[in-house]
């Protein structure tokens, strides 16, 4: 079997220098049915290793109850018949822009900030998920015939923290477990950086986008021998919500990636395809030079202005980045494989049932919580989805603003029943609606996180009401909470619905043309599709497709909320742009009837469902 080794200057395969062309694809944003073709589009660009993070908070949805640990292993073994090697970065923390930077949610919601340190309480849960996954890695290691050459420790440490002690544990937490190739870790190319993530005797490497002389000159002050290696090299970057879409130049970034090759250096081109966020597991940012300032919530697609887009088709960085590599790859470059299936034809359809939110609550819904001030998302045990919190005014009493303190992260109000307000924390967490509130009266907040944060110190924080509900200066005790997560939309439960019969006609909502939501397509509003009724709710519609294949999925007119195909959940959907349609893997469709469910939390789900040929 082969070795694979870190030397003065160079990796070594069986003592033999090798240079490390690889790419971040992460099998948990891609179909496992595209896995193979994604795969072999990294091989034509020029790449002969593949890079990807796992998620813990995916695979452990509660302690110690388990998801597809196995995915792992399987990705690892398509990397391996590609003819690819892999390096593995399993966290515990992954950032990833991803939900939580990868963390659970039941895991950072009693600790806060003691996560990613030495505490006890955050080490015991990390051994025990890590002994669980391992094993998917350990056995596909190059010394036992796999991919597996490289085993990141933690994440970009050095810009969270410098508890070198828990740092050093991990390391050897992963040599108990089994691993056996060389270890390593990643950072900015910056001195506290550095300082703060790097651990003795293990591989330290850099991420950046540019100036690759300059960031290896720093590296190598910390570090004067060993491979040079650009673990992220960031040819692109992700959107946030209400952003312009994020592009870099192809030509730009293919010079930027020709200078890391000319250091003699080795690359993970991130991301070479980035795939969805689908199931609502997004992350978020905050905003400002320290990341304390606003939330910005990241978009569905991870995309990342790749150069394999996240259709799986190769743009214009794709055949300049091929160029770049092909100078350095041993022998012919393979040939572009031929795209996946695509929709034959595009297909409508109006929404044939909806029911009301508090309906699909109901059936779907926890049981209600009445606490005296409202339980935050984690106290709820609640990742993804959104809490309605029920408080009571008393009266007789004036009209008051009736405010909301630590309001994570936005909220549509209702008093009595009426609609009054969304409550966004753009400019702040404490918030009032617009209208003061007279009592009696019966105020339902519905709250929806827009992903937690996964870089920087706000990491960790909790979800949904973190302060209180209050009336003038006067806090509202005696709240009801009930939860509605995403995960509670399976076929059988949604079966159990109530939905009520959508009456036939033109657009129901009367906002076809309004927000980025909208296809920009002259004929989305065109008779045939049903009325979508009025306000938030769960929509149910049918799309009849003949040649099943890779779609994009548009909603005219609706505002914000989540969507399922088939059961499958898309993920978020959001007027306010950039992102205006949502990718439909083709293993997901089906030919003939396929169902849709549409949760529209703010305003109207607009007037059908259209689907296009990607």
């Amino acid at each position: 079997m082969s070795t694979f080794a870190v030397g003065d200057e160079d990796f070594l395969l069986d003592g033999r220098p090798v240079r490390l062309l690889s790419g971040a694809l992460h099998y948990f944003r891609v179909h496992e049915g595209h896995w193979e073709h994604r795969l072999g589009m990294l091989r034509a660009m020029g790449l002969d290793c593949v890079e990807t993070y796992v998620p813990w908070n995916l695979y452990e949805p509660e302690p110690g109850r388990y998801g597809d640990v196995a995915a792992l292993g399987r990705f690892l073994d398509a990397v391996g018949r590609a003819g690819m090697r892999a390096i593995v970065r399993p966290g515990p923390y992954i950032c990833a822009e991803w939900e939580n930077g990868g963390l659970p949610h039941w895991l950072t919601g009693p600790l806060g900030r003691r996560v990613r340190t030495r505490d006890p309480e955050f080490l015991a849960p990390v051994e025990a998920w890590f002994r669980r996954l391992l094993p998917q890695v350990v056995e596909r290691q190059v010394d036992r015939g796999g991919p597996v050459v490289l085993v990141q420790v933690e994440n970009e440490y050095g810009s969270y923290g410098s508890d070198g002690e828990y740092l050093e544990w991990l390391a050897g937490l992963l040599r108990e477990c089994g691993v056996v190739v060389p270890l390593f870790t990643s950072d900015g190319p910056e001195d506290h950086m550095l300082t703060g993530g790097s651990v003795p005797g293990v591989l330290a490497t850099a991420n950046f986008g540019s100036g690759a002389r300059e960031g290896f000159a720093t590296l190598r002050r910390h570090r004067p021998s060993g491979p040079l290696m650009c673990m992220e090299f960031w040819c692109g970057w992700f959107d946030h919500w209400g952003t312009e879409h994020a592009v870099r130049d192809a030509a730009d970034a293919a010079a930027a990636l020709r200078e890391v090759l000319e250091c003699g250096a080795s690359v993970n081109v991130y991301m070479a395809h980035g795939g969805t966020n689908f199931g609502g597991w997004a992350g978020a940012n905050r905003d400002g030079e320290l990341h304390d300032g606003p939330l910005r919530p990241t978009v569905t697609s991870y995309d990342y202005d790749a150069p394999v887009d996240e259709a799986g088709r190769p743009t214009e960085k794709f055949w300049r980045f091929r160029e770049v590599l092909a100078e350095y790859a041993e022998g012919p470059l393979p040939e572009v494989p031929e795209p996946p299936a695509r929709l034959a034809a595009p297909v409508r359809a109006g929404f044939e049932g909806r029911a009301a939110l508090d309906a699909v609550l109901e059936v779907l819904g926890d049981e209600e919580v009445v606490a005296g001030m409202p339980p935050a998302f984690e106290e709820l045990g609640v990742d993804r989805g959104l809490v309605r919190y029920r408080v009571a005014v008393p009266g007789p009493r004036q009209p008051y603003p009736l405010g909301v303190t630590g309001l994570r992260d936005r909220a549509v109000a209702y008093v009595d029943g009426a609609f009054a307000g969304v409550l966004d924390t753009g400019a702040g967490e404490d918030v009032t609606l617009a209208e003061p509130v007279a009592g009696p009266a019966v105020v339902d907040l519905w709250v929806e996180s827009l992903g937690r944060v996964n870089y920087g110190p706000r990491l960790a924080e909790p979800k949904g009401i973190t302060g209180g509900v209050r009336h003038e200066r006067q806090y509202l005790h005696g709240v009801r909470a009930r939860a509605l997560r995403l995960d509670a939309f399976g076929a059988a439960a949604v079966g159990k619905v109530p939905f009520e019969e959508v009456g036939s006609g033109e657009t129901g909502s009367g906002k076809a043309d309004s927000g980025k939501a909208d296809s920009g397509k002259a004929d989305s509003g065109k008779a045939g599709f049903g009325k979508a009724g009025s306000g938030p709710g769960l929509l149910r519609g049918t799309l009849d497709v003949a040649g099943a294949g890779d779609a994009v999925l548009r909603l005219p007119g609706a505002t914000r909320g989540f969507v399922w195909v088939n059961g499958f959940c898309l993920g978020r959907y959001w007027s306010a742009g950039p992102q205006e349609a949502l990718f439909v893997p083709g293993p997901v469709l089906r030919e003939g009837p396929n169902e849709v469910w549409v949760l529209e939390l703010e305003g109207d789900a607009g007037s059908g469902v259209v689907l296009d040929p990607v």
